[in-house]
């Protein structure tokens, strides 16, 4: 047998790192996070504890790998051209990917939500993003450095930069609060439906962007 590939350990690696992020999310969520070990994630992956710690330094490390990619899986779809503006169609088409994402990845979103209403998950969840300085951040990919505080920024821009085009009273701050209501709302539905529904989902995504195009 020939010997493998430097591609084929990093796949080997992926697969690792995939298998340990999805049984910690699983431990997380159902345990809680404070109570799962490291010892129990191993366990129930299938390795060594030994092992785990050659990808994740601690259980905080773990955590934050789970949040980043639950971000990095938001980030994606939200700011097409990476220049830090939302336009009106980079708007149309991220709560159009969010639908499919949702949808798709059910069972991920659904534990992530079990564990983020954890209070002292959530709480950590805030403090382990850098708020500032883009330059300092892991780059996922061309360009695609963020941070939850620049997702916020262009959401908020986004919403300002309409104030200018309205001659009615416009309250930018109320409709950013409101449609991140509607838009956590829309979530939960498709992520806990039981039953899809296509053409019904199709109205409530135009509806949001006619909301809030």
């Amino acid at each position: 047998m020939s010997p493998r590939t430097p591609q084929q350990f990093q796949e080997i690696r992926e697969e690792k790192i995939t298998l340990i992020m999805d049984v910690a999310l699983e431990c997380f969520a159902s345990e809680g996070f404070y109570r799962t070990s490291i010892s129990q994630i191993a366990k129930r992956a299938g390795i060594s504890k030994g092992l785990l710690y050659n990808y994740f330094e601690s259980k905080e490390a773990l955590l934050k790998a789970i949040i980043d990619k639950s971000i990095i899986e938001i980030y994606r779809y939200l700011d097409i051209n990476k220049d830090g503006y939302l336009s009106e169609d980079e708007f149309d088409f991220f709560i159009r990917k969010m639908h499919t994402l949702f949808k798709n990845k059910r069972s991920f979103w659904m534990l992530l939500i079990q564990l983020l209403v954890q209070n002292d998950v959530r709480e950590q969840f805030l403090t382990s993003f850098p708020k500032s300085d883009p330059s300092s951040l892991p780059d996922y990919g061309s360009g695609n450095n963020y941070y939850p505080s620049l997702i916020l920024k262009m959401f908020r821009d986004y919403f300002y930069s309409k104030k200018e085009k309205r001659v009615e009273l416009y309250d930018p701050d109320g409709e950013l609060e409101m449609f991140y209501i509607t838009l956590v709302g829309y979530a939960m539905k498709i992520i806990y439906s039981e039953n899809d529904n296509d053409e019904a989902d199709e109205i409530a995504i135009k509806k949001i962007i006619e909301l809030y195009k």
